[in-house]
């Protein structure tokens, strides 16, 4: 929850400093607005995606039980090659 209001506030404010340098017709501070508000967008799905596979390990938990098994099964074998 706190990333998600972190991810708006830093969208917030890269939309204030790129409105700044749009008016003081600054590059650099239209830039790094700009940055900042994906920056704040990707905060922002980040803590949904985080959020949903929370939900889905307490709705299904053997499910993420299995899956996570297989991914270690997989990684393990592909590490073990030579």
């Amino acid at each position: 929850m706190f990333e998600k209001a972190k991810g708006v506030a830093n969208e917030a404010a890269g939309q204030v400093e790129e409105s700044y340098g749009e008016a003081t017709n600054s590059h650099q501070h239209r830039l790094e607005g700009q940055a900042r508000q994906i920056y704040g967008k990707g905060l922002g799905a980040a803590s949904d995606a985080m959020d949903t596979a929370k939900q889905q390990v307490e709705t299904n938990p053997l499910a993420s039980v299995a899956i996570s098994a297989s991914i270690g099964l997989i990684i393990g074998y592909l590490l073990g090659r030579k």
